[in-house]
């Protein structure tokens, strides 16, 4: 028997360096459905330009290059704490992912940025393992910018073949959708064939986002979209319609992804208003549905947003 817990709390050595500019920025937005008409997004001259809050989700793969790397060169990378068991990274998906922004992005890092990584969750279960990360992102002088939370399951690994579950930290939790009203705001968009070819630019290169065989060997019919890009589409679209077009509108958000989406298919992001969040945020709980399919691809949704004051619809 190995004990899981052991590794639950383990830190990295090694701070992975990151980097970025502006054209990773405007990249990073067109990978997660940013439209022509998206200038706070994609055009750095527009008097509202801003990077969207999720960008540093991409930075624990992208690292400090702007080349393509090789996803399971790096997934193989890394030190790991002795006696930790071998998970087959061609079976995993994400399960979750959240980010807390603690201090407004600059546009270009320059050198010295880095994200800062521990285990913070380890689970097992009948259906595979669960591996939860927690991951600070460091200006040169040490301070935090953002704070990740994300989860990697393997689907069908086996370490004990027992259930086991340790966690030392947690995102917030959403609030129940209201069962006795419509949602405040209701966002439709659709993602293209190419969705995943162009959002693999900004550092995920696992070979099931553009390569058929390489999705059916995961369990899948083929291709499938980067949870992240997804996760990008509901950022969008709550910073759009609660944030009124502020790409710096999000400062928590977290979600569950809970079905697969193909490139191509149409999303719909339903958002309620729940209550009051941090520093006189709006906290909403949400859904984003893939009209395609008539399944829920992200659930558990929460955000708190800086809410403009008239809002769009």
């Amino acid at each position: 028997m190995v004990d899981l817990g052991q590794f639950v709390g383990y830190e990295f050595k090694h701070d992975r360096a990151v980097a970025w500019n502006r054209r990773d920025l405007i990249l990073y937005a067109i990978g997660v459905g940013a439209k022509q008409n998206d200038l706070s997004l994609v055009y750095v001259l527009d008097k509202s330009w801003a990077p969207l809050s999720t960008f540093p989700v991409t930075l624990a793969l992208k690292g400090e290059s702007s080349d393509v790397n090789s996803y399971l060169d790096l997934k193989n990378t890394g030190e790991l704490p002795k006696g930790f068991p071998h998970l087959d990274i061609k079976r995993i998906v994400h399960g979750a992912q959240s980010i807390e922004v603690l201090k407004e992005l600059p546009p270009v890092s320059g050198d010295g940025w880095k994200m800062k990584s521990k285990i913070s969750a380890f689970s097992e279960n009948k259906s595979g393992v669960i591996l939860e990360r927690e991951g600070l992102l460091l200006d040169p002088s040490g301070v935090p910018y953002a704070r990740l939370l994300s989860s990697e399951f393997f689907v069908g690994s086996k370490v004990n073949g027992t259930k086991f579950s340790k966690s030392i930290s947690s995102a917030p939790q959403s609030k129940p959708i209201p069962k006795d009203r419509k949602p405040d705001w209701v966002v439709q968009d659709a993602t293209t064939p190419e969705q995943a070819i162009v959002y693999r630019l900004s550092g995920d290169y696992n070979p099931l986002h553009v390569d058929p065989e390489a999705g059916k060997q995961s369990g899948f019919n083929g291709v499938i979209l980067h949870g992240l890009s997804t996760f990008g589409f509901a950022a969008r679209a709550i910073s759009e319609a609660v944030g009124g077009g502020n790409p710096r509108a999000l400062v928590f958000f977290g979600v569950r992804f809970t079905s697969p989406i193909i490139p191509g298919d149409k999303l719909e992001t339903q958002i309620w208003e729940v209550g009051s969040g941090p520093n006189g945020m709006t906290e909403v709980s949400f859904i984003t549905k893939n009209l395609t399919s008539g399944k829920v691809a992200l659930g558990s949704g929460v955000a708190f947003v800086k809410k403009a004051e008239k809002a769009k619809l």
